[in-house]
């Protein structure tokens, strides 16, 4: 597996290698032991699926408070998706900054998302599948989320009809956002 830190520290792209014949082909898709070779040992707790039916669908940003702030490697096993991750770390010399990915069936990349950022996806065809690991449960009463929208992240979106959800629609900005994150310190 080839892993490359983006231009955020701490977030990653990692590429499976893949060893195709004619018979299909075979990949590690999650390794403990390259992930430490890389300083990350991160224990995930949870895989999570999802599906997206339209091109489109956008999830996010979001991410839980701490102390259940989670760590999250996302890879898309159908169709095509781009992921973004948002630094929300407070005092961090790239705080509100975010780096983007494209992850498709195709190319086999993942992303590892530290805790400290929010997460963004949208789907770029119809039937696209996103299969995520996390490192600490779903708590609903840590849950957050900002708008998409968000003049201050100003995220370039792929130009195409956005479908969300009335959570999402509904998220608040940063600036009215409770966001606990403090670099260095609690992520």
């Amino acid at each position: 597996m080839q892993i490359e830190e983006l231009s955020i520290k701490g977030v990653y792209v990692l590429s499976p290698i893949v060893h195709k014949d004619y018979r299909g082909y075979y990949m590690e898709s999650y390794s403990a032991r390259t992930l430490h070779e890389f300083g990350i040992d991160t224990v995930f707790v949870q895989d999570n699926h999802l599906l997206s039916a339209k091109k489109g669908t956008i999830r996010g940003i979001h991410f839980q408070n701490a102390p259940k702030s989670q760590a999250k490697l996302l890879r898309c096993t159908k169709g095509s998706i781009i992921s973004y991750a948002v630094d929300l770390r407070k005092n961090s010399p790239t705080y509100l900054q975010y780096v983007s990915v494209e992850l498709t069936a195709e190319n086999k990349k993942q992303i590892y998302i530290p805790k400290g950022f929010g997460h963004l996806c949208i789907s770029i065809e119809d039937d696209t599948e996103v299969q995520y690991k996390v490192d600490e449960f779903w708590e609903p009463s840590f849950e957050r989320a900002i708008t998409y929208k968000d003049k201050t992240i100003n995220l370039q979106l792929p130009n195409i009809k956005i479908i969300a959800s009335e959570k999402d629609e509904k998220a608040t900005t940063i600036k009215d956002c409770d966001i606990n994150f403090i670099y260095g310190e609690n992520c």
